[in-house]
């Protein structure tokens, strides 16, 4: 954490900077003028001018974020953009501080049988070697017992060294009752009562840990996802006890900042009243909850509509169709990015170095990509797949074509994803692409969607059919990174949803950053990135229905994918450089966080 002067507030080196002993903290300072200034301020009753972390203006609140590989504290997508937001907001120095849950046993590691069924394991990890536990605790009710969270702490570094604080509240405590201290263990895992459990810590618990850390006058809470939508109800809370009773809705509201990132309803969370009354208690005026998450259950994702004054879907198309899914809302939108030195390759890395220097710090100038020389380009897509081929041949035994057009295509396994699209028709991928095409897949389906663990085993079913004509490999535990071997190792980034159920995505966004074109189906962030032949390929704008995509795809694949691939190495070449100059330079987090800034956040 940055250490500041706490009388001028000017940076300063703890080891070489005056210090002295304050309450028993150790407090450093620019020069012996503040050092006295100090001293004089306590002898005299003065306030004493010395926070104990750094002011925040903004608070980001996620069920997931994926930030350090050695921490799995996410599942995927949700979790993978709230990392990379941090990461830009730390770099962009933007006054952030987040809140989420610590997961001891994580998501789960994945394992695979021989038969490709899908097996889950806890994630061995000591999050004492990772996290700092912080000295404050808080507290929450939850079915009337007091549950002790602890609070642990992780940093994230920007480019100029800016620290971008994520609190991660544990209730893994020996004072609390048995069913409370596994309350925060596994991510998304558990029964209903079990999950509003996890929404009662992250939501109320988040408010009560920024106000014991310190960080007050905070002035905008992102709600990212519906999971933290209680966080409103305790804000609510501390304004009627601080207006005499009164509910300030309209304060409140303007504190807080929705995020919606899905259009399936399914996933959007509510709980029967019945469970909401037992878990919260009286603590909660069930009539005002009511009114603002819903009368026939606890709708989180209308609880956070109703308590924002910002409400945004994650690309253009996923805005209309949260306003179908919540009519009369104004559900604005803006579109995901990905972090651009994060999911760029080691090759893509020092090319972009060399060109373009300024890419890091204003991942806008990779527009500039355009001069880039084409062999160049090409030599480092060539190292990256190398790698993924040499971790390929390490996890499971077999060797693919260097030469040959690698297809990747790892998200999570749920059949929506349609994972399976390409290799709908067995014997006409067989002809298709015998020697010709290799496919790569990985992604986790949730421990409860049976249909998400059948599509994987049919899959690897499917690779063992089609032999070496058409290798198809599945990497099990897909991870950040293993993501990061893939979206740098394909050729070409393969993305197959069924419309309009894909809300952003932002995968092909990670495979563009190292000149990986994207063959998508028109959904999400593609609708917006997809320039015809120049970025990549859309699959069927008009197909109906799976058999018709899936034909689509096939065709698009033999007409015009694997003719520019192995005929057309120029053009081929011009479609990886576009997809750095157009796609990459406009789909990174540092253009969203500086929208939510100027969009959501200054709202006045």
């Amino acid at each position: 954490m940055t250490v500041v002067d706490p009388i001028c507030g000017m940076p300063v080196d703890p080891a070489t900077a005056p210090s002295a002993t304050l309450a028993g903290q150790v407090v450093y300072f620019c020069s012996d003028l503040c050092r006295r200034e100090l001293f004089r301020r306590s002898s005299t009753g003065r306030p004493v001018v010395h926070e104990a972390r750094p002011s925040r203006r903004f608070a980001y609140l996620s069920m997931e974020i994926a930030i350090d590989p050695r921490i799995p504290s996410y599942s995927g997508g949700l979790g993978v953009l709230a990392g990379d937001m941090l990461k830009s907001f730390a770099d962009l120095r933007i006054p952030v501080v987040a809140v989420t849950l610590l997961y001891r046993k994580g998501y789960f590691a994945q394992r695979l049988d021989r038969d490709g069924r899908q097996l889950e394991q806890p994630v061995e990890w000591q999050p004492e070697r990772v996290l700092t536990p912080l000295p404050e605790r808080i507290s929450v009710s939850i079915e009337g017992r007091t549950v002790a969270v602890q609070i642990f702490e992780h940093e994230v570094i920007g480019l100029t060294g800016y620290v971008v604080p994520i609190l991660f509240l544990d209730t893994q405590l020996p004072e609390n009752d048995s069913r409370d201290r596994d309350i925060c263990d596994v991510l998304y895992g558990g029964d209903e009562a079990r999950r509003l459990a996890q929404e009662i810590v992250l939501g109320i618990g988040a408010v009560r840990a920024l106000r014991a850390c310190g960080y007050s006058g905070l002035r905008r809470y992102h709600l990212n996802e519906g999971h933290a939508a209680l966080a409103a109800l305790e804000l609510l809370e501390e304004s009627a006890a601080n207006e005499d009773g009164e509910w300030n809705f309209q304060a409140i509201r303007k504190r807080c900042v929705f995020t919606t990132h899905t259009p399936v309803p399914a996933g959007h969370d509510q709980f029967g009243w019945s469970l909401v009354r037992r878990m919260l208690g009286d603590a909660s005026p069930a009539e005002m909850l009511s009114m603002l998450g819903g009368s026939q259950r606890l709708n989180m994702t209308l609880l956070a509509l109703n308590a924002s004054h910002f409400v945004n879907g994650v690309a253009r198309k996923h805005g209309e169709v949260s306003e179908h899914l919540f009519p009369g809302r104004d559900i604005r939108h803006i579109t995901n990015g990905v972090h651009s030195q994060t999911w760029t390759s080691e090759g893509f890395r020092t090319l972009f170095d060399t060109h373009v220097p300024e890419w890091r710090d204003d991942p806008a100038m990779l527009r500039k990509a355009m001069s880039i020389p084409a062999e160049q380009i090409w030599s480092a897509h060539q190292q990256a797949k190398q790698h993924l081929l040499a971790v390929v041949r390490e996890r499971t035994g077999r060797t693919l074509g260097g030469d040959v057009l690698t297809l990747g295509f790892a998200r999570r396994a749920t059949p929506y994803k349609r994972a399976e699209l390409v290799l709908q028709d067995v014997e006409g991928l067989r002809t298709l692409g015998r020697n010709r095409l290799q496919l790569i897949f990985s992604g986790k389906a949730h421990p409860r969607d049976v249909a998400g663990k059948d599509l994987i085993a049919r899959i690897v079913a499917t690779g063992r059919a089609l032999g070496d004509d058409v290798p198809v490999i599945y990497l099990e535990d897909y991870d950040l990174e293993l993501a990061k071997l893939l979206v740098a190792g394909s050729d070409v980034w393969l993305n197959t949803p069924q419309p309009p159920l894909e809300a952003s995505g932002t995968s092909g966004m990670k495979a563009a950053h190292n000149g990986v074109p994207s063959l998508s189906v028109l959904d999400g962030w593609w609708l917006e990135g997809c320039i015809e032949g120049v970025t990549g390929w859309a699959i069927a704008p008009d197909a109906e229905g799976d058999e018709a995509a899936a034909r689509a795809l096939h065709d698009k694949l033999a007409s015009t994918v694997l003719p520019t691939f192995y005929d057309d190495r120029a053009r081929f070449l011009e479609i990886m450089r576009h997809a750095i100059a157009i796609n990459a330079s406009y789909f990174n987090t540092h253009r969203v966080v500086q929208q939510y800034v100027t969009n959501a956040y200054a709202f006045a």
